[in-house]
């Protein structure tokens, strides 16, 4: 069974960077890479979940317009981890991240996190 787990959430003021990490487990992303979608979402209290970025199976990658130049996404196929490197954060970033794991086309998810919370103080 695929399981997910988020961490490196935290609070920082605007300006600042945190690194998100998804440590996944019941998959190996060596093997399966060549089929998965992997991508973070995020969710501000009273907002609807939005997509933040994902990485496709051929290794590229998708950016949300509100973070295209202050997010990257990677993959660590030896970690089978999925990263998230944010910089400049901004208040509107704060929110619940959620890593999110699909078997298919991008950005389609079958898998989630519990979620790490990112707050961002003005």
């Amino acid at each position: 069974q695929v399981q997910l787990v988020e961490s490196g959430g935290g609070s920082v003021q605007a300006g600042g960077s945190l690194r998100l990490s998804c440590a996944a487990s019941g998959v190996n992303f060596s093997y399966y890479g060549r089929w998965l979608c992997m991508g973070w979402e995020r969710q501000a209290p009273g907002k609807k979940r939005e997509g933040v970025a994902f990485i496709d199976k051929d290794g590229a990658t998708t950016y949300g317009d509100s973070v295209k130049g202050r997010f990257t996404v990677s993959r660590d196929n030896a970690e089978n981890t999925l990263h998230l490197q944010m910089h400049g954060l901004q208040p509107e970033d704060t929110a619940m991240y959620f890593c999110a794991l699909g078997w298919g086309s991008c950005p389609s998810y079958n898998y989630w996190g519990q979620g790490t919370q990112v707050t961002v103080s003005s």
